[in-house]
C-alpha cells in the first residue's frame, strides 16, 4: 500500500515544483519589466539594473536547481513505478503458490 502513496507523493512534489519554476520565470518576467520601466524614467536606473541582474543570476541559479530536481523526481517516479509493478507481478505468485499448496493439502 505504501508504494502506491509513495508513487503519488512523488508525483505532487514535481507538479509541485513544476508550479514553482513557473512562478520563478513570472518574477524573472515582472523583473525584466521592471529594468525596462526604470530605464525609462532614467531615475537611479544604473543601481536598479544591477540590483535586478544580480536577482536574475539567482533566478537562473534557482531555476538551473529546480530543473535538476525535476529530473531527480521523475526517475524516482519511473523507479517507484517499477517496484510497484514487480510487487504486483509478486502478488499474483504468492496467490498462485497458495492455491497450488491449498491443492496439495486437501
Amino acid at each position: 500500500m505504501s508504494a502506491p502513496t509513495s508513487t503519488s507523493s512523488a508525483r505532487n512534489l514535481f507538479i509541485e515544483s513544476k508550479a514553482r519554476l513557473s512562478d520563478r520565470i513570472q518574477i524573472n518576467v515582472s523583473n525584466t519589466g521592471s529594468i525596462a520601466k526604470q530605464i525609462v524614467r532614467g531615475s537611479r536606473s544604473n543601481e536598479t539594473l544591477m540590483h535586478t541582474a544580480r536577482n536574475f543570476a539567482l533566478q537562473e541559479y534557482a531555476l538551473e536547481n529546480s530543473e535538476t530536481n525535476l529530473k531527480r523526481m521523475q526517475l524516482l517516479t519511473n523507479h517507484l513505478n517499477l517496484q510497484l509493478d514487480n510487487i504486483q507481478k509478486s502478488a499474483l505468485v504468492i496467490q498462485d503458490v497458495k492455491e497450488q499448496l491449498h491443492q496439495i493439502l486437501s
